[in-house]
């Protein structure tokens, strides 16, 4: 079996022995362009180029005239885009061209040796334990550059001990991202303990954060470990940590500058050693500005941030996100349906997803019970999808959406609220059961709005 050849456009004379060094000792044959000409000219006249490294210092334009010279010689050809800029902004728009992956400079050895075993052009090594760890984003199913480039911040972020605060709208994946930091952390084999912080009465969530001593309250009937201790030596991940009520948002504080807890009823400190990862999908600075949210404890949480896209700036996502779930229903539910129509994608893709994924989700297991066909069609999708994207008979999508409106994600919600007091006369209780939130989500949400 003949090498691979590689074609490596650079003027930097270390490039090269960069790139063989990064190969590992496995043998392939490196073509070298000191220009962008040059390149294009290896790139017209060279056939089965394995794989082409371009060093972007010739300037950006440059390495977008060799990305679109690589689409045209072959479609699958992997190219590797040595960049200038170290930004997310950067790599995300290399990613968008086409490039296979984006290495900021300096590049190192080792950065080019993960690359060039990206593009499967030998046999894979032993997967490292770190390596094995990494496939807990595997979970994360997603097509997309913006996706697939947070998935890599988080594997490098997961390799540290910081802080990380996931922010996105509901129903984007933050906890999926949570379990992937942990599970590819050198913490993977400790404990992942989870709490909503909305989801526990305001009374309640310090006893379930910090624990109790027996007889620190009437209930305490014996003693427990709080969430802190529970997750000893793993991580805590904290979710919709801007519900959190000013007192324990000040007690977290003090938790995380000096790593102990102070359990209901003790006079000990007990020392704890945990990761903490925090999600939200509210606006903390607006949160801080309105005096709701401690601005000290917002830069101890925001030691690192990763935002999850929507869905709706995502829509290339839709389809094999929508394929994994009919995948699972055909395994765990003998569902007929094996995929879409385009006509229909379309439809999804034009579609504005204000419950993201989970509302993807809950599409698809209502068409395993409506459709009766092994193709989704356009006329099976619920009214409120096909609202907001229908196929025109020029086969366009006619995008639509409340946005049309004038109504912001913020204006339906306070319209969810007024309407569901509006049903229960008022009463606190039947409109949390209504809108499936726990009775503190609601008051706060009211307060929010001033309702």
């Amino acid at each position: 079996m003949h090498p691979p050849v590689l074609l490596l456009i650079s003027a930097d004379p270390h490039a090269r022995p960069l790139l063989e060094q990064g190969l590992d000792s496995r043998r392939a044959t490196i073509l070298l362009a000191a220009t962008t000409e040059e390149g294009l000219r290896i790139l017209k006249d060279q056939t089965g180029l394995a794989l082409v490294v371009c060093d972007e210092s010739q300037g950006r334009i440059a390495s977008q005239v060799i990305l679109s010279q690589a689409r045209r010689t072959s479609h699958n050809l992997p190219v590797v885009i040595l960049g200038t800029d170290g930004s997310a902004k950067a790599a995300v728009e290399a990613l968008h061209r086409g490039a296979t992956d984006y290495l900021a400079q300096p590049v190192t050895a080792k950065d080019l040796q993960t690359a060039v075993h990206k593009t499967h052009l030998f046999e894979a090594p032993e997967p490292s334990p770190q390596e094995e760890r990494s496939s807990a984003f595997d979970q994360i199913v997603s097509r997309s550059p913006q996706m697939k480039l947070l998935k890599h911040l988080a594997a490098e972020v997961a390799q540290t001990d910081a802080t990380v605060l996931i922010t996105g709208e509901s129903g984007t994946g933050k906890e999926l991202f949570a379990h992937g930091i942990h599970a590819s952390s050198p913490r993977s084999k400790g404990p992942f303990v989870a709490l909503n912080c909305a989801g526990i009465p305001e009374h309640l969530l310090e006893s379930e954060l910090f624990g109790y001593q027996r007889g620190a309250f009437t209930d305490a009937k014996q003693t427990k470990p709080g969430r802190f201790q529970q997750a000893e030596g793993g991580t805590l991940f904290l979710d919709e940590i801007g519900e959190m009520s000013p007192s324990a948002q000040a007690k977290l504080l003090r938790v995380l500058e000096s790593h102990q807890v102070d359990p209901l009823g003790d006079t000990r400190s007990i020392h704890v050693n945990i990761r903490v990862i925090a999600a939200t999908n509210e606006d903390l600075p607006a949160q801080i500005k309105a005096g709701r949210f401690r601005l000290d404890l917002y830069y101890r949480l925001n030691v690192y941030q990763l935002r999850i896209p929507p869905l709706r700036e995502r829509p290339e996502d839709i389809e094999p996100i929508l394929t994994s779930f009919l995948d699972a229903a055909r395994r765990d539910h003998g569902c007929r349906i094996k995929g879409i129509t385009p006509a229909a994608l379309t439809i999804l893709q034009g579609h504005d997803w204000p419950g993201n994924v989970r509302e993807l989700h809950n599409v698809v297991e209502g068409l395993t019970i409506t459709c009766k066909d092994e193709m989704i069609q356009p006329d099976h999708l619920p009214a409120i999808v096909r609202g907001s994207g229908s196929a025109g008979s020029n086969g366009e999508s006619e995008k639509t959406s409340l946005l049309a409106f004038g109504l912001s994600v913020q204006d339906m919600e306070k319209k969810m609220l007024e309407e569901a007091l509006q049903r229960t006369g008022g009463n606190i209780s039947e409109a949390s059961r209504l809108l499936k939130i726990t009775r503190n989500t609601l008051r706060y949400r009211m307060a929010k709005y001033h309702l």
